[in-house]
């Protein structure tokens, strides 16, 4: 089986949006990531947490196909980020962020994570970033995420790490401003000429699109009766995008297989939105979500043959 890494944060979120609140729940990119990978493929968990977050929760990653051997435990208390939503649930307000063991987080792979074949670097400072991948022997795949915080604070440095990449997966607006253009296509193209093969731009509710250079694929998002709350949709489609791609062996550039991990991308995350926190996600299924993406091709498919 493929082996796919994922270096992120595992931590608690206090979330308010239209329809109600929530304290101190599980949260954290790799807690997102990794349930949505584990889907389709074995996931290794790297990440530190404080002496206050839940064993049984690791316990249930473990259940899910997840290595947390790689998950430090140490003094003091876990990563706590709380924020607010307004009624559009496009982007949250930050109310407080409480990094606590997270500031001085070293990640140092495990010497059975050092084969991993699929690299996903979650959002952390570039400099961090380049460490883990210092630290892995030889990747077939290597995607990064990252946040307006490094593209306005550490532009250059990120830069530096998106060329060792493979695949950048990032949010529109922050595209934009990573790439200083307002013309999505101008911005592709940018971010593509510092060597990087693929782009897969995050658009919420609006679905993803993916772009390498010489072709564009785009898909809509799914339309949903419910929606309560956004916070690690976008690590969970990242999850879903690298788990089918890891789950695709060495034929994960094949155009077909980009595409449809895009969409796979969409589906997964189109569960984590309909309840709080990982909820939702920790209840789906391969049965679910292969219903899911049924629904999508439905949505998309369209008569070939049609005249003006």
């Amino acid at each position: 089986m493929s082996s796919l890494l994922v270096v992120g944060t595992l931590g608690f979120d206090t979330i308010e949006t239209p329809f109600g609140k929530a304290p101190k729940i599980l949260g954290g990119s790799a807690n997102y990531f990794s349930l949505a990978a584990s889907l389709f493929s074995p996931v290794r968990c790297v990440g530190v947490v404080g002496e206050d977050f839940p064993q049984s929760h690791l316990d249930e990653l473990k259940k899910r196909g997840i290595d947390v051997t790689g998950v430090e435990r140490t003094g003091g208390k876990t990563f706590h980020w709380s924020g607010k939503y307004g009624t559009e649930l496009h982007e949250a307000e930050t109310l407080a962020t409480h990094l606590n063991v997270l500031e001085t987080f070293d990640p140092k792979l495990p010497e059975s994570y050092r084969d991993s074949e699929y690299v996903f670097l979650g959002n952390l400072m570039p400099g961090v970033q380049q460490k883990v991948l210092s630290q892995v022997k030889n990747p077939k795949l290597i995607a990064l995420d990252t946040m307006n915080f490094w593209i306005t604070g550490m532009r250059e440095q990120l830069i530096e790490t998106i060329k060792k990449a493979h695949v950048l997966i990032i949010n529109e607006g922050e595209a934009r401003l990573l790439a200083k253009s307002h013309s999505i296509v101008e911005t592709a193209k940018t971010i593509l000429g510092w060597g990087v093969k693929h782009l897969v731009i995050k658009r919420g509710e609006y679905g993803a699109m993916l772009f390498d250079g010489k072709d564009f694929f785009s898909i809509p998002g799914l339309p949903l009766h419910d929606v309560k709350d956004p916070t690690g949709a976008g690590d969970s489609f990242a999850g879903g995008f690298m788990g089918y791609l890891a789950s695709c062996g060495s034929d994960w550039s094949a155009p077909d297989n980009l595409r449809r991990a895009v969409v796979m991308g969409c589906c997964v995350a189109s569960f984590t939105v309909q309840d709080f926190g990982p909820n939702a996600l920790m209840a789906c299924n391969t049965k679910l979500l292969q219903e899911r993406f049924e629904t999508f091709v439905k949505l998309t498919q369209f008569p070939k043959d049609g005249k003006i």
